[in-house]
C-alpha cells in the first residue's frame, strides 16, 4: 500500500513537472502575473454536470503568448469492442489533450487508418467549449494501450483516440492546450460557484 502511495505521489510530481515545462515553452518570451487555481470542488461540480456527454469543461484559461489551457474531466461507461472491429474515434483538428486518469481502466485506441470521417457541427457543445473543431473517424489497425488510475496519456491535436474496451467506467481530467484559442477563454462550467 506504502509502495502504491509513492508511486502515486511520483505521479503527481511528473505530471507537475510536465504542466509546468510545457506552460514555460508555451509562454517562452512573456510574464504571466497572475496564476489561476482550479480547486477540486470545481472538478467535482464539473463532474456532478455529466449527464449524455460524458466530458465536461471546468474552465478554459487564457496562459498568455495566443494560448488556452482547458481543464475538462470525462466519465465513460462500459464497452466492448472486437480488436478486429472498426472504432469510432474523435480527432480534435487544433488542441492537444493531456489525460490523466483518475480511477477505472481501458484500452484506448489511437491513430489508425481511417476509413471514414465526419465533421462535427461548429454550433455544437463539443466543438464550441470542450474541444474545438472535431471529426469523427471510423478507424482501423490502431495502436491500442491499456490505461488506467495514475497513468498519463498525450494526445496530439489530429490523432483519432477512442476507446475500445471499458470494463466498469473510467473517470480522467483531460488538460486540453488550445494554442489557437478556439476554446472560450474564461470559460467557468455554470455548476462552479463563485
Amino acid at each position: 500500500m506504502r509502495r502504491i502511495s509513492k508511486i502515486n505521489k511520483l505521479l503527481k510530481a511528473v505530471l507537475i513537472i510536465a504542466s509546468s515545462a510545457l506552460l514555460s515553452a508555451v509562454s517562452v518570451g512573456q510574464t504571466l502575473n497572475i496564476a489561476t487555481h482550479v480547486p477540486k470542488s470545481e472538478i467535482l461540480a464539473a463532474l456532478s454536470g455529466i449527464t449524455n456527454l460524458p466530458d465536461q469543461q471546468a474552465r478554459v484559461i487564457d496562459i498568455g503568448n495566443g494560448t488556452n489551457i482547458a481543464i475538462g474531466i470525462l466519465q465513460r461507461g462500459s464497452v466492448e469492442t472486437a480488436e478486429d472491429e472498426a472504432i469510432t474515434a474523435l480527432a480534435h483538428h487544433k488542441v492537444t489533450e493531456v489525460y490523466y486518469i483518475i480511477s477505472g481502466s481501458g484500452v484506448l485506441i489511437t491513430g489508425g487508418e481511417i476509413e471514414t470521417e465526419r465533421e462535427i457541427p461548429e454550433a455544437t457543445e463539443i466543438v464550441r467549449e470542450l474541444v474545438g473543431p472535431t471529426a469523427f473517424r471510423t478507424v482501423t489497425n490502431s495502436d491500442r494501450m491499456n490505461i488506467s488510475s495514475g497513468d498519463i496519456v498525450v494526445i496530439p491535436a489530429g490523432v483519432a483516440h477512442g476507446f475500445s474496451k471499458i470494463l466498469d467506467q473510467i473517470t480522467y481530467l483531460s488538460i486540453r492546450i488550445d494554442p489557437e484559442q478556439v476554446l472560450p477563454a474564461g470559460y467557468k462550467h455554470p455548476l462552479i460557484k463563485d
